[in-house]
C-alpha cells in the first residue's frame, strides 16, 4: 500500500514501522523449557552453550509500551526508545551546542531526511529499538544478529581479535565481544557518519565507540546495555538499557524497505 503524497510529510514514520508477517507461523520452536501445564516458561533458567556461556540464540524482539496507530490498522506499536533514545535516561542526553541544534532543526522537518524514511541502513543501536525481529544465531567465536529489516546481518565476533586500527566506515561497524561472567560485553568501532539513533534525530558520528553489554537474565528476557561515547556529539559518555524479549514459534520474513519504493521522490521537508 503507498500512501497519497499529501499525507507523506507526518505520515511517514507510522508507514515504515509496520513489520510484515513471518512464515514459519506456528512452527514450534525447539528446545523451549515449559510450565506443568505445558505452557512456555519464559522464567527458567537460560540455555547455555558447551562452554557453559549463555546462548543468546533465538528470535527477540523489543517489548512496546506505545499504542499502535489508528490510522494505519495492522501496524505495531513502537518502543519509547525507538522515538527517543533517551526517553528513559534522566538529565537526557549530553549533547555538544552543534548536536544540540541539529536535532532541534530534525525536529522540525517531519523525518524527510530520516535514513529510515529513504531506505538507509539504520545502525547497530537503533536496529535493537525497531520493533520487528532480530535472530541471534551463536556459534564458537561469533555471534550473528540477522535482522529482519532489510534482511541484513551483523557480525560479532569473540575469538578474541582486536578492533581494527583504521576501519573503512560501514553501517553497523566493526564488532568484538569477550565474556565477564555471564555478560557478553561487545565493543564497536568504524561506524559510519549521520547516523540516526532515533525518530528524534539524536546524532551519531563516525567518531563513535559503542559498548553493549548483553545479558540473557533467564529463558524468555535479555538486557542489552548500550554505552555510547561519542565526543563529537556529546560531552561524555551515555548508557541506557534496552530490554528484548524471546518470540516463540515464529520466524523471519525477507523485508526490503525499498522494494517497489515509490515515494522519496516526493519528501519534502516544505
Amino acid at each position: 500500500m503507498r500512501l497519497p503524497i499529501a499525507v507523506l510529510g507526518t505520515m511517514i514514520l507510522p508507514f515504515l514501522l509496520c513489520p510484515l508477517s513471518a512464515q514459519w507461523i506456528h512452527y514450534p520452536t525447539a528446545g523451549v523449557p515449559r510450565t506443568a501445564d505445558g505452557k512456555p516458561d519464559l522464567a527458567a533458567a537460560c540455555p547455555r552453550t558447551a562452554d557453559g556461556k549463555p546462548d543468546f540464540s533465538g528470535l527477540w524482539i523489543i517489548p512496546t509500551a506505545r499504542e499502535p496507530n489508528p490510522n494505519f490498522p495492522g501496524c505495531a506499536a513502537v518502543a519509547d526508545e525507538f522515538i527517543n533514545i533517551a526517553a528513559h535516561l534522566k538529565g537526557g542526553l549530553p549533547y555538544q551546542p552543534w548536536a544540540a541544534a541539529l536535532v532541534k532543526t530534525r525536529q522540525s522537518e517531519q523525518r524527510v531526511n530520516d535514513p529510515m524514511s529513504r531506505c538507509i541502513p539504520l545502525g547497530p543501536i537503533r536496529l535493537h529499538t525497531w520493533n520487528g525481529p532480530r535472530k541471534f544465531a551463536q556459534t564458537a567465536g561469533l555471534l550473528i544478529i540477522m535482522n529482519e529489516l532489510d534482511t541484513s546481518f551483523r557480525q560479532i565476533y569473540t575469538d578474541g581479535r582486536p578492533l581494527p586500527m583504521d576501519p573503512n566506515p560501514s553501517w553497523n561497524g566493526y564488532s568484538s565481544g569477550n565474556w565477564e561472567g555471564d555478560t557478553l560485553v561487545v565493543h564497536t568501532n568504524g561506524l559510519r557518519d549521520h547516523t540516526w539513533l532515533d525518530a528524534t534525530g539524536n546524532p551519531m558520528t563516525e567518531a563513535a565507540k559503542i559498548t553493549e553489554r548483553f545479558r540473557r537474565i533467564n529463558f524468555g528476557n535479555m538486557e542489552i546495555e548500550i554505552t555510547v561515547d561519542d565526543p563529537k556529539a556529546y560531552t561524555k559518555p551515555w548508557t541506557v538499557k534496552i530490554a528484548q524479549v524471546i518470540q516463540l514459534d515464529t520466524d523471519l520474513l525477507d523485508f526490503v524497505c525499498g522494494d517497489n519504493e515509490k515515494d522519496i521522490s516526493h519528501l519534502s521537508s516544505k
